[in-house]
């Protein structure tokens, strides 16, 4: 596979990396017809900021888990670095992804970073296959 290009600047806008080089798992037991895309990465805010930022993060993890074609979305604490949030996310297809991409609900995410602190962003976007167990 090759890599991955994006349908809009927002992916560029972002400074997001994009590959199809991982072979990461899924939720399994489900069957897909075709390739599903996988987001992966950290983004990290002053450890501070941490609780002013769980609503909003709350928020967009609800209401990404109600989109159409989302399989999975989740924010994760890092246990042993403050301020570093896991993102891990997976969607069906490139439409559903745009679709994501163009909602109120991340505008208004990306709205609050700046006053929350949220920087240095590394999100990666992956082809990912059937998932099966490890």
């Amino acid at each position: 596979m090759g890599p991955l290009l994006p349908t809009n600047a927002s992916l560029v806008e972002m400074g997001w990396w994009v590959s199809s080089t991982a072979r990461l798992s899924s939720p399994v037991g489900r069957r897909y017809a075709r390739p599903m895309l996988l987001i992966i990465g950290t983004v990290r805010l002053p450890p501070e900021n941490l609780e002013a930022a769980r609503p909003a993060m709350r928020r967009m993890v609800e209401a990404s888990r109600r989109e159409d074609g989302c399989i999975e979305y989740v924010y994760a604490q890092d246990l042993f670095d403050p301020g570093l949030i896991h993102v891990r996310e997976l969607w069906t297809d490139r439409a559903a992804l745009d679709a994501h991409f163009a909602s109120p609900p991340i505008a208004r995410w990306r709205a609050a970073w700046p006053g929350l602190g949220i920087g240095d962003r590394d999100l990666r976007l992956y082809e990912v296959g059937e998932p099966r167990r490890t």
